[in-house]
């Protein structure tokens, strides 16, 4: 994705305008051409950034670089966008075939793990090169009604669901894991149940109460999930409702991810344009470099561009234990 000698540009001058990103999760829409329910005819009244109604429209890559404008975006990831879920396939073929520019050239799927068409689906994601991943969010429920016993139909607990996941390890696909922190014992138990399989935590375990106690808990749930050495931490989606994307909101979490993962097992992504509900891309990726500005350069690159790259195989692998 970045020349040598680019990155030894980085390296030499640690300066933010030249530091090279891979963003880790973002999305694209066509709604002139393609059918997403929740954007298109089906207003989710749960969404948790409130209303969404700007949401609904294109956004396709050459809106992500304007939007990008002023950081210097080299490639990207691109997260299914939830699709129809008749055709879980099309959104990965359509992707397969943008010109994108260095854009999207990592891909992450939709996926239905106790669906009856898992099989046919990962098969399908096998034999396209840019699909790395697959995202299937796990059925949750409120941090006020979970227990430890929590084990509900298509949850991570559900026999069913995991016969699915068990396909995903020697198609040599990852799984993005999206879901609450209260959760993340069980996301826990599956990475050690099914070790050749990478998990890729989806937006810091989605910490929205930024209290004390509640950060307590969400950074005790990450350590649980991190003590898995297959696991990994996106830092992304951290928006709060109603309160400003500000380096005083987001450092606490931006530290606490890296302090349970490491530096090697954590990545940037900007959530566009989801999170641009709730600021910019450049005041998101302006607060994700002051935040990090007295790490070595480095420490930088492998969080803004190198575990990216490594995690989704968009340049090879430089680290043991992966699975791209």
């Amino acid at each position: 994705m970045v020349s040598a000698e680019q990155r030894a540009r980085f390296l030499a001058s640690g300066d933010d305008a030249d530091l090279p990103i891979i963003d880790a999760h973002h999305h694209f829409f066509d709604l002139d051409h393609n059918y997403h329910p929740w954007l298109s005819d089906h207003r989710l009244s749960t969404f948790r950034y409130g209303d969404y109604s700007a949401l609904c429209r294109n956004f396709m890559p050459q809106d992500y670089r304007q939007a990008a404008a002023g950081h210097r975006v080299v490639g990207s990831v691109l997260m299914e966008g939830e699709w129809d879920p008749k055709d879980p396939i099309g959104e990965m073929r359509w992707a397969s075939g943008l010109d994108a520019d260095g854009l999207a050239a990592g891909l992450i799927g939709q996926i239905w793990l106790d669906r009856a068409d898992v099989d046919e689906v990962v098969a399908a994601y096998h034999a396209m090169p840019k699909v790395r991943s697959v995202r299937h969010k796990p059925a949750a429920t409120s941090r006020e009604a979970h227990t430890a016993a929590f084990a509900a139909k298509g949850s991570m607990r559900d026999q069913r669901w995991r016969d699915g996941y068990a396909r995903l390890g020697p198609a040599g696909l990852h799984f993005d894991l999206q879901v609450f922190w209260w959760h993340l014992a069980e996301a826990a138990e599956l990475a050690r149940d099914f070790p050749d399989t990478t998990i890729i935590l989806n937006h810091a375990g989605l910490p929205s109460d930024r209290s004390r106690e509640a950060l307590k808990a969400w950074r005790a749930a990450l350590d649980c999930l991190a003590a898995e050495p297959n696991t990994r931490a996106k830092i992304s989606g951290i928006g709060v409702p109603g309160r400003p994307w500000t380096l005083e909101l987001q450092q606490p979490v931006i530290d606490g991810v890296i302090a349970a993962f490491g530096i090697e097992r954590c990545a940037f992504a900007s959530n566009f344009p989801v999170d641009g509900l709730t600021a910019s891309f450049g005041t998101i990726f302006d607060v994700f470099k002051a935040a990090t500005r007295s790490r070595k350069p480095e420490e930088r690159l492998a969080l803004f561009h190198d575990n990216a790259a490594r995690w989704y195989g968009l340049e090879p692998s430089r680290g043991a234990g992966e699975h791209a």
